[in-house]
């Protein structure tokens, strides 16, 4: 069953990139969401309830923002804020965490600061009435970036804290895209098709990490 719904879900998340650059529709909306659903899927046969929660939520963010809209952006940053804090509890709660470890990785600790002082400083001005939503949402992902560099990087647990700033990286395009690139940027006829493979890829290597 989990082959199965690994493959359903690669082979939706492949569809997908095809279609991430089209105009909204339910076909969209549909591969979208079943790509990460099928892992929640996995994570739930698992029994690990937890990573269910976290990529449910994110499954459900998928949904809104495949519709575009200044309402269903808002709802979806929530919804992707809530699997966020979801991931970090998972993070933390593994037999093998140490906080510990998170000051003991330096370099990527002061990275992910730096990354969320320039987010803080480069969107709100541009956010509009996104603004609070906006400035809400950095501190989380940048907390569940932090949060992962306290699993040691051995066995599969190597694949969480790639994951995790390749889902740090698919957010940064996503901003820049929405909040800093003006409309008809040459940027923005490739950004979608570097936001998708990191972002699922991310979250797939959360189910080889944990799974």
């Amino acid at each position: 069953m989990t082959q199965t719904l690994l493959w359903f879900a690669a082979a939706n998340a492949f569809i997908y990139l095809f279609l991430t650059a089209r105009p909204v529709s339910t076909v969209r909306t549909a591969t979208k969401t079943l790509s990460v659903a099928a892992l929640a899927a996995i994570a739930a046969f698992a029994g690990f309830w937890l990573l269910c929660l976290a990529l449910a939520l994110c499954a459900l963010g998928d949904a809104l923002l495949s519709r575009e809209s200044d309402q269903t952006f808002m709802a979806g940053i929530g919804a992707f804020a809530l699997g966020h804090l979801a991931y970090i509890v998972v993070f933390l709660t593994q037999p093998t965490s140490d906080v510990a470890l998170i000051a003991a990785n330096l370099l990527p600790l002061l990275a992910l600061i730096g990354f969320g002082a320039a987010m803080a400083v480069l969107l709100p001005p541009r956010a509009g009435e996104l603004r609070g939503p906006v400035l809400a949402y950095i501190p989380i992902i940048l907390g569940m970036g932090i949060a992962a560099l306290a699993l040691p990087a051995t066995g599969p647990l190597i694949w969480v804290f790639p994951a995790a700033m390749s889902f740090v990286a698919s957010d940064l395009i996503l901003a820049t895209e929405k909040f800093l690139l003006p409309t008809g940027h040459p940027l923005l006829r490739i950004t979608p098709y570097a936001v998708w493979p990191l972002y699922w890829g991310a979250q797939a290597g959360f189910i080889i990490a944990f799974v």
